[in-house]
């Protein structure tokens, strides 16, 4: 049995639709294929969770440094952006 490694991010957004942006921003990266590690996403109201598993230490946190840096810029686009727009359509 290989041992992994699991970290758990919940993200709380001020708004649906921020909450909304981000998800559909951080989905196409869960769906990429990367040696080592996967990720899942998921969204509930205005809070996005982060599920990233590894094999090892090094990956876990290359994931969480990862996923964590495209939060923050998501967060910080969102903001220069000029704040909320209404959430993107289902599917897409």
């Amino acid at each position: 049995m290989v041992r992994s490694w699991v970290a758990t991010i919940v993200v709380r957004r001020p708004t649906l639709a921020s909450a909304c942006h981000l998800h559909a921003a951080l989905l196409p990266e869960a769906a990429r294929e990367v040696p080592r590690s996967t990720a899942a996403i998921s969204r509930r109201g205005a809070t996005v969770t982060l599920r990233l598993e590894a094999t090892d230490t090094g990956a876990l946190r290359a994931a969480v440094n990862t996923f964590l840096g495209w939060v923050d810029l998501a967060a910080r686009t969102e903001e220069i952006g000029g704040g909320e727009r209404s959430p993107p359509a289902a599917g897409a």
